[in-house]
């Protein structure tokens, strides 16, 4: 079968389901998707590949627990015709936005209550799909819930809780810069780059395979140790995802326990999760806390809505509201406007999440090709989205998503 270059296909036509990706027993040479030929990580087989993480890499589990998963109230609407208009002035549809943006599902929840949903190509309703970077904002949550409790201290040295970090980038850094990425590193994030430190980053956490000459480190702790420091801390936000695992670090010091039975203990069983979700490990069994994390749709949609009710879900206070609104007001977007996401102007970062400061107060959890929980409290709504775009960056869904984003909340608050 002919595959046109990336930039050509549009979603209907690289639907997995059509093209067949994983199909047969066992599938063709031409149809099979492989972790050691880095096929996964290509387009269009990644979309199959982000609804099947499991059947790739190692994983462990986060248990959802033994109680009834909580009611999501149903009030269905067809949003699929509100427009907006793109940020290159482009007129959009929802539905549109949806198809043009690689969509894999979304949740939307208005008051509560879900009021649309729908499902393309790999995905489904209990099928959990990697949430990449969304992973981080669960993870910022977790440490301002030890933070809330006492267990971890925002202003002391990183080395209080991890000595072994001492001759790292991160000897002289404090946990809020880790919380907040304001440390200065050398490493770098750039997806198009191979020669970029994340693709080692991605070796050592186990989602790309090891070269058979590579002599660099192969576990996240390895990799982290190794971290050369740039500049000063505090200064300025730079998206770096070691600073994420660092913190998880820090938090699994802090609480004792591994990454995953805290997210069961602490979120997953008292949100009353539907489906157990699941994190990717490296080769010792250690979860990537920066984007490793799978979950299914509506247990996405159910922690965005844990938030925008201040942490309270499910009938019980599960995250502090101090936690809570402390992220919804945002860092400093003086340190965050270096940066040059021109898609988010006065934006900032807090604690793993992205802050729009606009006109609604909405605030992000976001992952690479397309990943994502929009919270929007004026409106009272929240959106979960997974998605497999061909590009990583967001900046190839922010010019659509978010004027849809925008047009839907403002067409929910007047009732249209």
């Amino acid at each position: 079968m002919s595959i046109a270059p990336a930039a050509t296909q549009p979603a209907t036509t690289t639907d997995p389901e059509t093209l067949g990706w994983m199909r047969g027993f066992p599938p063709s040479p031409d149809r099979t998707i492989t972790f050691r030929d880095g096929s996964f990580r290509s387009f269009p087989e990644l979309r199959w590949a982000w609804s099947n993480i499991r059947q790739l890499v190692p994983t462990v589990n986060v248990w959802r627990g033994a109680g009834p998963a909580s009611p999501l109230p149903r009030a269905e609407q067809d949003i699929g015709a509100v427009a907006s208009t793109t940020m290159d002035g482009r007129p959009m549809t929802f539905a549109k936005m949806l198809e043009e943006t690689y969509t894999d599902g979304v949740a939307v929840l208005h008051r509560g209550r879900l009021i649309y949903e729908r499902y393309f190509g790999a995905l489904k309703p209990h099928k959990p799909h990697i949430a990449m970077s969304v992973t981080k904002s669960l993870t910022g949550v977790l440490a301002g819930i030890l933070v809330a409790e006492g267990r971890i201290d925002p202003q002391a040295p990183v080395t209080d809780y991890v000595p072994e970090l001492k001759a790292s980038a991160f000897g002289d850094a404090r946990v809020h810069e880790i919380m907040d990425m304001t440390t200065g590193l050398l490493y770098t994030e750039v997806y198009t780059d191979k020669n970029s430190d994340v693709w080692g980053l991605r070796r050592a956490n186990g989602m790309a395979p090891i070269p058979a000459a590579y002599d660099g480190p192969t576990t996240i702790f390895d990799f982290l140790v190794a971290q050369k420091k740039q500049g000063e801390h505090g200064k300025a936000f730079a998206y770096k995802t070691v600073n994420t695992d660092v913190l998880a670090w820090i938090i699994r010091r802090a609480s004792g326990v591994t990454l995953s039975d805290l997210l069961s203990e602490r979120i997953w069983q008292p949100m009353g999760a539907e489906e157990d979700a699941y994190y990717h490990v490296d080769r010792i069994g250690t979860e990537s806390g920066g984007g490793g994390l799978s979950t299914c749709l509506r247990d996405l949609a159910r922690f965005g809505e844990t938030m925008r009710n201040h942490g309270r879900f499910n009938g019980r206070q599960i995250v502090p509201s101090s936690v809570v609104e402390d992220i919804a007001r945002g860092g400093d977007p003086d340190k965050f406007k270096p940066a040059g996401y021109t898609t988010l102007p006065g934006a900032s970062y807090r604690n793993q999440w992205w802050v729009t400061h606009n006109e609604h107060g909405a605030y992000m959890a976001r992952g690479v090709h397309g990943q994502g929980i929009y919270i929007d409290p004026r409106a009272e709504m929240v959106i979960a989205r997974y998605a497999s775009h061909p590009m990583a960056g967001n900046a190839a869904n922010d010019p659509v998503t978010l004027p849809a984003y925008m047009a839907l909340a403002k067409a929910l608050m007047t009732g249209g």
